[in-house]
C-alpha cells in the first residue's frame, strides 16, 4: 500500500518492551467515531501505511477496512468502520449495519472523538451504542495538537462524562504523539492467540477494492459537497497491457444523475483526467507496476437507495 506522507514520523511502538515469558497475544480492535473525526487517519498512523482513504467529506469510509499492526509480542488487527449515524438511505443504512457488526465480533474498541469539535448529540449515540456491547473500549481524544492545553483537558473531560472506558487517552496523528502509549494500552488487553497474517502483511483489502477506493479519494478531494456521496467506484478489470511492464486498470465511476457525470468528466474531460492523474501514482505503489488507468463515468440513478446495485457495488 503506499506509505505515508514524508512529514509524519515513523515513530511507531518498535521500541515497545518484549517479556520473553509472555505467551504471544492477537485480536481484532474496531475503530469507531463520527464521521470525519479522523478515524482513518489514526489507522493510518498506527500501521504507518496508507490503508485507509482520508478525506474531509462524510462517508469516506464506506467498507470495514483492515489495518495490521505485527509487533514481536503480538498483532493487532485494526478495523476501520463507517462513521456512526443516523441513516438517510439504503447506503446510510447498509454503512451502519457494518460498524455494528464489526463492534460484535472484535476484542476491544478504540472510540475516536475529536478534540477540536464540540462533543455532542453523535458521540453521546455511539456511547450508548458501545455501552450495550460489553467490549473494552479505549478512548481516544485525537487532532490533540490542533487545540491548547485548556481545550484539550476540557474535552478529556467530556469523553470521561460520555462513559465507563477503560481509558481515555489522547493522540496526534501527524505527529505520532501518544501512539505508542494507545498501542501498549492495546496490548495489554489482548488475548493470548497466534499471528492471524504474515508479519509483512499491512492489510487484507482485495486490491480492487484498494485500487477503487484510492481513485475514489481523489473524487472526494477533487469535487464539491453535492458530487462525493454520490460517487461509487468499482474497478472491472486488472489486466495485462500492452507492454509486459504495464497494467491496465479499467475503473467505473458511478455517479446518480447526468448533470453529476459531466461535473466528474469536467470540460473537455479535464476533470477525470485529473482524478486519472492523482489516482495513478497511489495505484501504482500498490500494484508494483506501471498503470494506464481507464476511467469511465456510467449514471445510475438513485444507487444509494437501490439494494441491488449496493450489492453490485460491494457494500
Amino acid at each position: 500500500m503506499t506509505g505515508l506522507p514524508a512529514d509524519l514520523p515513523a515513530d511507531l511502538p518498535a521500541d515497545l518492551p518484549v517479556d520473553q515469558e509472555r505467551p504471544y497475544r492477537s485480536g481484532f480492535v474496531c475503530i469507531v467515531g463520527r464521521p470525519n473525526v479522523g478515524k482513518s487517519t489514526l489507522l493510518n498512523r498506527l500501521v504507518s501505511s496508507k490503508v485507509a482513504i482520508v478525506s474531509d467529506k462524510p462517508q469516506t469510509t464506506r467498507h470495514a477496512v483492515r489495518g495490521i499492526l505485527t509487533l514481536p509480542e503480538a498483532q493487532i488487527v485494526f478495523v476501520d468502520t463507517p462513521g456512526l449515524h443516523r441513516p438517510r438511505d439504503a447506503l446510510g443504512r447498509r454503512l451502519n449495519d457494518i460498524a455494528h457488526q464489526n463492534l460484535r465480533d472484535v476484542d476491544e474498541v478504540v472510540f475516536v472523538l475529536d478534540a477540536a469539535a464540540r462533543i455532542g448529540a453523535g458521540d453521546a449515540f455511539i456511547a450508548r451504542a458501545l455501552a450495550d456491547i460489553g467490549t473494552p473500549v479505549i478512548c481516544v481524544v485525537t487532532k490533540a495538537d490542533l487545540v491548547m492545553p485548556p481545550k484539550l483537558l476540557s474535552q478529556i473531560e467530556a469523553a470521561r462524562a460520555l462513559g465507563d472506558w477503560k481509558d481515555v487517552l489522547t493522540t496526534s496523528s501527524p505527529r505520532g504523539t501518544g501512539i505508542s502509549d494507545l498501542v501498549r494500552a492495546l496490548v495489554d488487553g489482548l488475548p493470548e492467540g497466534p499471528q492471524y497474517y504474515p508479519p509483512e502483511s499491512i492489510s487484507d483489502q482485495p486490491r480492487s477494492m484498494a485500487v477503487a477506493e484510492m481513485v475514489r479519494e481523489k473524487v472526494l478531494e477533487l469535487l464539491s459537497e453535492e458530487v462525493p456521496h454520490s460517487v461509487a467506484v468499482v474497478v472491472d478489470e486488472i489486466e495485462p497491457g500492452d507492454s509486459p511492464d504495464v497494467l491496465l486498470v479499467t475503473a467505473s465511476i458511478y455517479v446518480e444523475r447526468d448533470s453529476q457525470k459531466g461535473i466528474v468528466i469536467g470540460k473537455g474531460g479535464r476533470m477525470l483526467k485529473e482524478i486519472g492523474v492523482r489516482a495513478r501514482p497511489d495505484v501504482e505503489e500498490l500494484l508494483g507496476s506501471r498503470v494506464f488507468l481507464d476511467l469511465r463515468v456510467k449514471v445510475e440513478p438513485n444507487w444509494p437507495r437501490r439494494e441491488a446495485l449496493l450489492e453490485r457495488f460491494g457494500y
